[in-house]
């Protein structure tokens, strides 16, 4: 059976055929490919179909499709069983090998997804100050956590509205939105609701609105200001931790957080999500402090052994210079690509990339809000969908989603090159 009769068969029993949206390849000509397996750097269809992969399960997969020792450690952990809803000590070695590794957290609680990690975190930090309204910046995407589904209103600095059906008005009440690169609106801010700030949560590297990179020096403002107000400041690493390095954008910018949430790698391409932070913050939560979180399946066994197995790959000293290295030669060979089209197509395209991550667009500059966006961006990149498909080439099906190399990419550049070119 065929791609489009799955999808169609799928449309009768799943709300869009998809559960998740991005999946649905909305405003492209292409119905979305089932995936049948993945092997290294490659995916297969169920049409037999092989594509070079750069959406690596939107981020986790940093060794790339169905590597040795992850698969090993869920085949393992599988034996012993998947669920035991009491204490069990692969959790135990995750978290400690963690904060081993990364020096400015003292404390994990395993959740089950970033989405998960993000509630409980704003939770944890209204919970601690005592106060209520928490500060996102428009362009950052925090998950599906209804305070988060945000977008920013008219009026004051931080006016917000909800972006989705279902959210109270009260809850984009607590909510206040402010621009990236932009300290004077975060400011203002602070100033428009003095000692009513919980936290600031932000992507110190956004990339699920396009790759937005934001400078050390907005980064160290935002935390300056939070201190000021006597607020918290919340890393939401759920995509650049232990991506960009091990210990992530706050390892990269000397920056520590009050609380950072992390997800996908930490659990190998298991479901997983973490809230992590100081003992004395941390402690707050349940059944220390007053402030509940539980799980059914949370800090789920196998995904705690998958999770340490991928972690141990990772903290190898040579492990990110050669991913980066990876990055670039594939980012070089999309360049030139491009750079062959003179006028017309894909002219206007050019790659922004940041470690192991990069990002498609029709923009020449680097861009650092998303109001610097290039208003119809899903035109070309229908184009450029219709073009790389074909070829071989599985980018993100949105022209917002951001690419992942993986370490397993360094084997299919010959190939790369070459379908590029086909």
């Amino acid at each position: 059976m065929n791609n489009t009769e799955l999808f169609n068969r799928s449309l009768k029993v799943v709300p869009g055929g998809v559960h998740s949206p991005v999946r649905s390849f909305k405003g492209l000509d292409y119905t979305p490919r089932f995936i049948k397996k993945g092997d290294g750097a490659y995916i297969w269809d169920e049409e037999d179909k092989r594509y070079i992969d750069f959406c690596m399960s939107f981020g986790p997969l940093i060794l790339g499709h169905n590597n040795p020792q992850v698969k090993e450690a869920i085949i393992q952990a599988v034996y012993n069983g998947w669920s035991y809803g009491a204490c069990e000590r692969y959790s135990l070695e995750l978290a400690e090998f963690m904060i081993n590794h990364i020096s400015f957290i003292e404390q994990v609680r395993f959740v089950n997804s970033g989405t998960e990690a993000v509630m409980t975190a704003l939770r944890l930090a209204r919970g601690y100050t005592g106060k209520s309204k928490i500060i996102k910046f428009n362009g950052c995407y925090h998950g599906h956590v209804d305070s988060m589904l945000i977008k920013a209103g008219s009026g004051l600095a931080g006016t917000a509205e909800a972006s989705s059906l279902g959210i109270p008005a009260s809850y984009a009440e607590e909510t206040l939105i402010v621009e990236l690169n932009d300290l004077e609106n975060l400011k203002q801010c602070f100033e428009d609701h003095k000692n009513q700030i919980a936290a600031v949560i932000i992507e110190p590297l956004p990339a699920n609105n396009g790759l937005l990179t934001q400078s050390d020096e907005f980064l160290k403002g935002v935390q300056k200001l939070c201190k000021e107000n006597y607020s918290l400041l919340i890393f939401d690493e759920v995509i650049s931790g232990f991506r960009v390095a091990f210990g992530g954008m706050a390892e990269e910018t000397g920056i520590i957080p009050d609380i950072v949430t992390y997800g996908k790698i930490i659990g190998g391409g298991m479901p997983v999500g973490a809230i992590a932070g100081s003992a004395e913050i941390m402690k707050t939560l349940a059944p220390l402090g007053g402030v509940y979180q539980a799980g059914t399946l949370s800090a789920n066994p196998v995904a705690m052994q998958a999770g340490l197995a991928c972690l141990k790959v990772l903290s190898d000293q040579q492990f990110y210079p050669n991913l980066e290295k990876i990055t670039a030669q594939v980012c070089d060979l999309f360049f030139q690509w491009f750079s062959g089209y003179k006028e017309g197509e894909f002219s206007d395209y050019a790659i922004h990339s940041k470690s192991s991550l990069f990002w498609i667009v029709p923009s020449k500059e680097p861009l650092k809000s998303i109001n610097e966006i290039p208003a119809d961006i899903m035109t070309p990149f229908n184009k450029l969908e219709n073009t790389l498909l074909p070829k071989g080439i599985y980018l993100s099906p949105n022209p917002y989603e951001v690419g992942f190399a993986s370490s397993a990419h360094e084997n299919v550049l010959d190939h790369l090159k070459e379908s590029l070119w086909s």
